[in-house]
């Protein structure tokens, strides 16, 4: 096989909401006087009613394909749409979770697939709303028998970890309940895998954190870091809005964090605070969250470029001789292993035992490319021009991408218009 230009390992992307795909520039209005997250989250709840397991396979064949377009190759996927909209369980309870395994079958591209525990409506534990009802689970035993059926469906590209939505989300007493479940032996990777990732929105918003300290004592972060047992098969999403105490300690604990900037500045999240993270020691990973961007060049870019514009400075993420794009691009390929349980040795993904060869190439021969030495290829293709530059993306060994474009494009292209155009009248 021809492998043209600069190759790199796969990208992983760490967080993901397939079905947000579908109002991807539809939520730009202003509906009150200040939005914010919250008003953003009123239209997510109107598309996230009209989605049924078809039109989720197709809206995340048409997402997965463009990420593995953009050089993403596997995609951890934060899924929460369990349930009928009226919360009553489909005939088979998993079933838009296998929606989500056959679109990431179909288009190629590796999945760690989140199901998500979701059972309160606040820290203050108000039952869910109406729209949050296909959501929930009532009792952590049933959600854990979602995980432990979604477990059979695991092959090479699939793996099955769990997330929690929030701590708003999931009551104390339920969350020990849950880590104590998840401990037992039905719940382990294959010999000498480790344990499955746990993956957890935390400390997004400003109002979350002042709700936090009102109803549980602590900050997010603090309060889970004091209660629990925080480790490097967590990642932490967003983690936004951080005390001093909360970066150096959440460095310590070898988690992941999960950062999305894009979205993150789509819904005025706030900025992370990268440098002081890096400089405890942190460990990082990007994802496309909403999907306003399927590009992890953008994601990247604008990890480095939103501390620019806070600082008033450049290069703030340096590695090794000031190079800040080669850092943060190995800082989010080297984040696969431990919170999208797949093992990575340079071009190698290992999992279950077997090796995946998963990578992608760079066209250096582009005009963005030709003026740049060697080294400085990687700097010019994060930084330089907004043209994708990939040129064939690799997975499992499988040519996915040639010429930087997917072979069933037209086919995934065509269905996705058919469902937008269906569901178009119903947000």
């Amino acid at each position: 096989m021809r492998v043209a230009g600069l190759t790199l390992p796969g990208i992983p992307n760490l967080h993901s909401h397939a079905f947000q795909r579908i109002m991807a520039g539809l939520a730009e209005r202003r509906v009150q006087g200040r939005d914010d997250f919250w008003s953003w989250r009123e239209t997510m709840y109107r598309f996230a009613q009209v989605i049924g397991p078809d039109e989720l396979r197709t809206i995340a064949a048409q997402l997965y394909l463009e990420m593995l377009e953009q050089g993403y190759t596997h995609v951890c996927e934060f899924h929460y749409l369990h349930h009928q909209p009226d919360g009553r369980p489909y005939a088979t309870p998993a079933e838009m979770s296998l929606a989500l395994i056959e679109a990431a079958h179909e288009v190629g591209i590796g999945l760690t697939l989140l199901p998500t525990l979701y059972m309160s409506g606040h820290f203050d534990q108000r039952p869910l709303s109406d729209r949050q009802r296909r959501f929930g689970h009532a009792q952590v035993d049933d959600f854990l028998a979602l995980v432990e059926q979604l477990i059979a469906h695991e092959d090479r590209k699939t793996t099955v970890g769990v997330a929690l939505h929030s701590l708003r989300a999931v009551p104390a007493d339920a969350l020990g309940a849950f880590l104590a479940g998840y401990a037992d032996d039905r719940f382990k990777l294959g010999e000498g895998m480790g344990q499955r990732p746990l993956h957890i929105h935390i400390a997004e918003q400003s109002a979350e954190v002042e709700d936090c300290v009102a109803l549980r004592g602590a900050p997010p972060v603090r309060w889970l870091l004091d209660n629990f047992a925080v480790d490097q098969r967590w990642c932490l999403v967003h983690a936004t809005h951080l005390r001093d105490d909360e970066v150096a300690d959440l460095a310590r604990s070898g988690a992941t964090v999960a950062i999305c900037p894009t979205t993150e500045a789509n819904l005025g999240d706030g900025l992370f605070p990268l440098e002081q993270y890096l400089n405890a020691g942190g460990r990082l990973g990007i994802g496309s969250d909403s999907h306003v961007s399927t590009s992890p060049v953008e994601e990247i870019r604008w990890l480095e470029y939103g501390q620019r514009l806070q600082g008033q400075r450049r290069i703030v993420a340096p590695g090794e001789q000031g190079r800040a794009a080669e850092s943060l691009l190995a800082q989010t390929i080297e984040a696969g292993p431990r919170v999208a349980s797949v093992g990575l040795s340079g071009l190698q993904l290992e999992t279950a035992g077997d090796r995946r060869m998963d990578f992608l190439s760079i066209r250096t021969d582009a005009a963005e490319l030709v003026s740049a030495k060697p080294d400085q290829w990687i700097e010019a293709w994060l930084y330089c021009g907004n043209r994708p530059l990939i040129d064939r993306v690799v997975v499992d060994g499988q040519l996915r991408v040639a010429d930087g474009q997917h072979r069933l494009r037209a086919p995934v292209e065509s269905r996705y218009a058919k469902v937008a155009a269906q569901l178009r009248d119903q947000y």
